[in-house]
């Protein structure tokens, strides 16, 4: 990410910013890298196979051919997991960058942030809910809602 385009540091380490508009721009790189080395890859792969065995069958093409053929499926295999998880990241960026806004829109939320009806107090976001168990005769007035078990965005 360009000139760690995505944070600014107070520069005691003690803040920093995520902006989704760039961590989508820099998952779509990634997206496009790891495509261009798939088809690098697959050109690769056409061209060693276009070769086909010219170091013969003798003796020392025999021994050439033995240690080449797994090197050869390996190496391939492993460029084409590489352009994989290359893509991999642009997508992990895109989700990071939809965590983040729906993250920020909540918390906002949470705090009165969001929009409120047009008639009575503003409506709590549902993991603040107080389960109807507790809700019944006997519930504490103003009591701590319950805590979510999954926390994950």
């Amino acid at each position: 990410m360009a000139d760690g385009s995505t944070g600014k540091s107070d520069g005691d380490g003690g803040s920093f910013a995520l902006k989704p508009w760039e961590l989508h721009g820099e998952g779509r790189e990634f997206e496009k890298l790891g495509r261009e080395l798939g088809k690098a890859v697959g050109t690769l792969e056409k061209d060693l196979a276009a070769l086909g065995t010219p170091w013969g069958t003798d003796q020392p093409g025999s021994a050439f051919a033995a240690v080449y053929g797994p090197a050869h499926g390996e190496l391939l295999g492993g460029l084409k997991a590489l352009a994989g998880q290359v893509g991999g990241v642009g997508t992990g960026l895109h989700t990071m960058a939809e965590r983040t806004t729906d993250t920020d829109t909540s918390t906002a939320d949470g705090f009165g942030g969001g929009p409120r009806p047009a008639t009575g107090p503003a409506a709590r976001p549902a993991v603040y809910a107080v389960p109807a168990a507790t809700s019944g005769p006997g519930a504490t007035p103003g009591a701590a809602p319950a805590v979510p078990t999954d926390m994950s965005v």
